[in-house]
């Protein structure tokens, strides 16, 4: 991979996460900084999400999420795809589902190499080898995908957080707005250490996106409600995760 070219709003974007543990991108800037990474085909990337599996692992007893998984090794040099593997998470990180391997369907072999995740993971590559010291620097990061999709409906609300305010146990994570159908709510907020809050927004828009240092801050989002209870409603994202291997 080739990320000698800077895009001209980086520097905007690790300043924020530098400072104060997380950025929220809006869609216009996101998808300039993807642009120059290979970002192409957005609308056949954002139909998959019709295609996830419901997530039977939710202790609460939810129907509401579905979701597809998949791991890489991401390095200055390629993009490889790990043979497919369960997510787990310790109870130290998700009281509500850690601590058993959760086994999701895995993401769809065209997806797992389109342009436009390709981007999204050369581009992250680049931000959090950026921010992270040199002394604590990989040459490889474990990757992990989630392709999620929250249903709402009347008197059941999806919850995108059904663990509450948490950290994911890694060093980065990226939430991507893929698309919002029909749905209120779903404010994402922020934290930090001490569970003081630090930051509050809403991705509404294709492409708007929050990054953040989860070393530093935790991060919830609010349940999302049907506008009208009559119509299907749903909230898709996608959320990547970098960690030391």
């Amino acid at each position: 991979m080739n990320d000698t070219s800077l895009p001209a709003d980086l520097a905007g974007v690790e300043s924020p996460l530098e400072q104060d543990g997380f950025a929220c991108l809006h869609a216009s800037t996101t998808r300039a900084l993807l642009e120059p990474y290979g970002l192409a085909d957005w609308a056949g990337f954002a139909a998959s999400w019709n295609r996830l599996g419901l997530d039977r692992y939710m202790a609460d007893g939810g129907r509401y999420r579905r979701r597809r998984h998949a791991t890489y090794t991401v390095s200055a040099e390629a993009i490889e795809r790990k043979k497919h593997q369960p997510h787990y998470q310790s109870r130290d990180y998700n009281e509500l589902n850690g601590g058993i391997e959760r086994w999701f369907r895995p993401v769809e072999t065209t997806i797992g190499t389109h342009p436009a995740l390709i981007a999204v993971l050369r581009l992250m590559r680049r931000l959090v080898t950026d921010l992270t010291p040199p002394d604590r620097r990989p040459d490889i990061w474990h990757v992990e995908i989630h392709q999620f999709r929250i249903e709402a409906r009347a008197g059941e609300p999806g919850e995108p957080t059904p663990e509450g305010l948490h950290r994911d146990g890694v060093d980065w994570v990226l939430v991507l707005m893929i698309q919002r159908e029909n749905v209120a709510s779903g404010e994402t907020t922020i934290h930090d250490l001490h569970r003081r809050p630090v930051g509050h927004f809403t991705l509404t828009d294709p492409l708007d996106a929050a990054l953040v240092d989860d070393n530093r801050v935790y991060h919830g989002v609010t349940a999302v409600r049907p506008i009208d209870p009559a119509r299907p409603a749903w909230r898709d994202v996608l959320v990547v995760t970098f960690r030391h291997q």
